[in-house]
């Protein structure tokens, strides 16, 4: 027996980001995809062209309200220096993303994906990975009948063509990526963006009941056989 299509009306969040717009193309390729709500704080026409995207203007303070759907993916996430503060960074990873999430769930969906990080751990002293680990808990209460949380390594991909600032481990990790992959465990090793966004996608697909936890090296097997 086949695994059960995912994307009949679908939202999604973050779609400007290298994982995000990887999404975004990945839903509406889906044979299955009737609607694709993309939240967008600006304009992004190529993105909005794609087929049955609508966008969904979300300009930052209160959580615009959602359309029925069945499934919702988020992809937010910044870096406390790209924000600015731990406040301003917590806003967005953690407000920002629950909030989502809450609407997902008062829109009627019963699976959620999100991209959290590798580390994420509530109990962490360090407060990236505590934020992370924070949210993927506050989510999971939500009660979704499926949950996926993708926590990729450090992501190679070009955000200068996104018009986005380089993120200086990001641009190490794209060199080093060649010369020292095979020592690094698969669970370490950095990924491209597509590839999260393919495993991701391949594990909604799947559909399993309840938390499914994906770090790099799945995911990078989950999109090599999506």
């Amino acid at each position: 027996m086949s695994n059960p299509r995912v994307a009949l009306r679908s939202a999604l969040a973050g779609a400007s980001g290298l994982v995000g717009r990887a999404l975004a193309q990945g839903l509406a390729a889906d044979p299955d995809c009737t609607e694709l709500h993309l939240l967008l704080r600006r304009p992004l026409p190529a993105l909005e062209r794609l087929p049955h995207a609508r966008a969904i203007a979300w300009q930052g303070g209160a959580m615009p309200a959602l359309p029925p759907i069945e499934l919702a993916v988020c992809a937010l996430g910044t870096t406390i220096r790209a924000a600015g503060s731990q406040a301003a960074f917590r806003a967005i990873d953690f407000d920002a993303v629950l909030a989502f999430a809450q609407a997902a769930r008062h829109a009627g969906a019963r699976r959620f994906a999100m991209v959290s990080a590798l580390g994420a751990d509530a109990q962490s002293p360090v407060f990236y990975n505590r934020v992370k680990g924070e949210i993927e808990q506050a989510v999971a209460e939500l009660g979704f009948h499926s949950l996926a949380i993708a926590r990729p390594s450090l992501l190679l991909g070009d955000r200068t063509a996104l018009g986005q600032p380089v993120r200086p481990a990001e641009s190490l990790a794209q060199v080093l990526a060649p010369l020292a992959g095979w020592l690094t465990p698969k669970r370490l090793r950095p990924i491209a963006a597509e590839a999260v966004a393919q495993g991701l996608l391949r594990a909604i697909r799947e559909a399993r009941p309840g938390l499914r936890v994906i770090e790099s090296g799945e995911l990078l097997e989950l999109s090599r056989s999506a």
